[in-house]
């Protein structure tokens, strides 16, 4: 069945959809009654409804944690698992974070490409199927999350209350095929400090990121500072500047100084695609300090087994295997005052090792420290042989619509819905080579692709449901 036409036909409609969506601040916030996550998030989740029923779809909203549409009748189903909410929308954005502006064929916003564009396009898709009128065999259902972004509890909450699709896939990542992913670990390196600070260059606090999961693009230091000690100061911050090319500035408020840091934001599963602020601010501030307090030791340990470093390898969890490569480290928040620090980290573990590995080696480096490790979130790795039906089939799908019949699937170090259930995987809707722009600023969507994609998740849907 060709569904291209059809879909052609929507291509008005489904921009001006995706453009709405994206105009919905969906990152959580506070609970309300009836809104688990916060406002904008059950805000995106109502809407998403709404167009589903106005197509024609029967709909479920269960209890504002997610929902969803369904196509079809029959016991199978098959699945489509997309997510509403949006990370914090960060700064340095060339066009407004909420707007959805087009420029250049590109539709712009937070949330664009992670996951609203792929969510309308898989109901467009849902529905030209049923223009169509082709017969199914199977129910199509489409299921929309609400806190994909900060910890998975609304999908969690659906699936104990509504039965879990027999295969699914979600659009949430790359294409061809994702068939593994590696485990995830969120946790917290902590410590309180004893003995406080008097020195000639004091650390008031350091603060920066917004989640674990983003490589974070602003972090700044309050330093209290000796006369004697500015122009050591301004000689270092420029020095340092000069050979690392990272962007540093000085805000000098006489006794007191603000110590700025701006990096690049960037998915935490691709910490190499941007700069670490914090990371950043800490190197320096080991240029500056000269102290033995808790506070100057921590910025010298975090140095020494952090640093810049992408995978671990001096924290004591530097793993890799041959199916899904090197460990991946991020550090996305940090909160450090005269009283103590927590510095909010995000690893992704290869599909072979267990957490118990990894904490076990952070454990072994940290001894003596007087850092504590706080475990917060773990996703365990998934993997799907590239011989199962569901894999085979998608992988089918994408080689006959693109022409790309070189390729083969592949593991990520992202976490998507795929984890949420059995005999699920991702599929797409980022293209091979393209620049991933999830958690970024300026996040877009092309509008070629967004066209694209719904043609390719019609056909997929189709073929897994005929």
């Amino acid at each position: 069945m060709n569904f291209e036409k059809i879909i052609d036909g929507y291509k008005d409609d489904i921009i001006k959809s995706t453009q709405e969506l994206i105009r919905i601040k969906s990152v959580e916030g506070e609970p309300k009654p009836g809104m688990p996550f916060g406002e904008g998030p059950n805000e995106a989740l109502e809407y998403a409804l709404r167009l589903a029923e106005s197509m024609g779809f029967k709909t479920l909203n269960v209890d504002g944690y997610a929902g969803h549409a369904d196509l079809g009748e029959g016991e199978d189903v098959i699945g489509v698992l997309v997510h509403l909410d949006v990370v914090p929308e960060g700064d340095g954005w060339t066009y407004p974070p909420y707007a959805a502006e087009i420029h250049d064929g590109k539709i712009y916003g937070r949330g664009a490409i992670d996951d609203k564009g792929p969510t309308i396009a898989s109901l467009y898709a849902m529905k030209a199927i049923k223009e169509s009128g082709v017969k199914l065999n199977k129910k199509i259902r489409i299921i929309f999350g609400t806190n994909e972004e900060s910890g998975w509890g609304g999908i969690n909450y659906y699936l104990k209350k509504v039965k879990a699709p027999n295969l699914a896939f979600t659009p949430d990542a790359d294409f061809p095929v994702i068939n593994g992913e590696m485990g995830i670990l969120i946790f917290n390196i902590e410590k309180k400090f004893e003995r406080k600070c008097d020195c000639a260059v004091k650390i008031n606090y350091i603060k920066g990121g917004n989640r674990p999961n983003m490589v974070p693009d602003y972090c700044e230091a309050l330093l209290e500072v000796a006369d004697e000690k500015k122009k050591f100061v301004k000689e270092k911050l420029d020095k340092f500047v000069e050979k690392t090319g990272y962007k540093l500035s000085l805000d000098d408020r006489g006794k007191q100084v603000i110590i700025k840091s701006y990096g690049i934001s960037a998915h935490g599963s691709t910490p190499q695609a941007g700069k670490n602020a914090i990371s950043q601010l800490i190197a320096f501030l080991g240029e500056v300090i000269e102290c033995d307090c808790d506070a100057s030791e921590f910025v010298k340990l975090y140095n020494r087994k952090i640093g810049m470093e992408y995978n671990g390898q001096s924290i004591g969890c530097g793993f890799e295997d041959i199916v899904s490569g090197k460990l991946v480290f991020n550090v996305g928040v940090i909160d450090m005052n005269e009283e103590g620090v927590k510095v909010s980290v995000n690893i992704r573990y290869p599909i072979k090792y267990k957490r118990e590995d990894i904490y076990n080696g952070m454990e072994e480096e940290l001894k003596g420290t007087g850092v504590r490790i706080v475990h917060i979130e773990h996703l365990p790795p998934i993997y799907i042989p590239s011989e199962d039906t569901l894999v085979q089939k998608l992988m089918s799908v994408y080689r006959e619509v693109t022409g790309d019949y070189d390729s083969k699937p592949i593991t990520i170090g992202g976490g998507t819905y795929a984890r949420a259930m059995k005999n699920a995987v991702a599929f797409g809707p980022l293209f091979p080579g393209q620049e991933e722009l999830a958690h970024q600023k300026d996040e877009y969507i092309a509008v070629d692709d967004l066209i694209k994609i719904t043609k390719l998740y019609a056909k997929a849907l189709y073929e897994l449901a005929r």
